[in-house]
């Protein structure tokens, strides 16, 4: 068995290690499982040598050879926080269409006209999107204080049911404009949560009924999240 791979003239990669993978018999993937790293032994024919534990410093070295071959990003200033699987930005306040589908039909004479938005900020882990608003219109930092983003579709934690939104398929930074446009673009239809969205007297309808064609989102009108940014990301990734 050859395993040896050649890759143009200067590359010249050899089979040395296997990683194993463990589950249970019940079909969930997200039960226990462990992993074990073997050796590989020969060349023309490889077995695998006995199991060691999978310690961090390999896998921190497997992560570092992976890693090279990646194409070097630049992050845009909106960027708060970056990791392979996460990435959160902010966006500032400004004003975009909004589509509702509420169950009575009656915000639909509100469909497709301008609103004011507050400033927001996002998390992106894996293929969820999640949102929290801003008070004020600048770059928040570690200690942020953050507020209910205020939106139908939107979980007590900030998490967002896009419902069949189309999502960005890559993980990119360069992706941030598809997100921000599934999450707009999308309809608005229900509740998706206990949480108290704003202190509108109308509710999130009154509230967006009353901003119709505005310039400024009342930051007055927003509810606190009793989190700042730190915890907001941290949480999300931790999701």
């Amino acid at each position: 068995m050859n395993v040896d791979i050649q890759i143009g003239l200067n590359y010249r990669y050899q089979l040395r290690h296997a990683l194993l993978i463990y589950g249970g018999n019940s079909g969930n993937h997200n039960g226990a499982a462990f992993v074990t790293l073997h050796d590989v032994l020969g060349q023309d024919t490889p077995t695998l040598g006995p199991a060691q534990p999978l310690s961090s410093k390999f896998l921190a070295a497997l992560s570092r050879d992976l890693r090279q071959n990646a194409g070097v990003e630049i992050l845009p200033e909106s960027v708060l926080a970056y990791t392979p699987e996460l990435f959160a930005w902010w966006t500032p306040a400004g004003t975009r269409p909004m589509f509702f589908g509420s169950p009575d039909g009656k915000m639909a004479k509100s469909n497709g006209l301008s609103f004011p938005q507050p400033a927001l900020v996002f998390v992106v882990n894996g293929h969820t999107l999640s949102v929290r608003a801003l008070k004020t219109n600048q770059r928040p930092s570690a200690d942020t204080k953050l507020y209910v983003a205020p939106y139908w579709n939107v979980g007590d934690g900030g998490c967002i049911c896009l419902g069949s939104a189309r999502i960005p398929t890559s993980p990119s930074i360069g992706a941030i404009p598809q997100w921000e446009r599934a999450f707009f673009e999308s309809e608005f239809t229900h509740p998706n949560g206990a949480q108290r969205l704003t202190t509108h007297k109308g509710g999130f309808a009154g509230l967006w009924e009353s901003l119709a064609g505005k310039d400024l989102f009342p930051s007055r009108y927003l509810v606190e999240a009793n989190q700042v940014l730190t915890a907001f990301i941290e949480t999300s990734h931790a999701n």
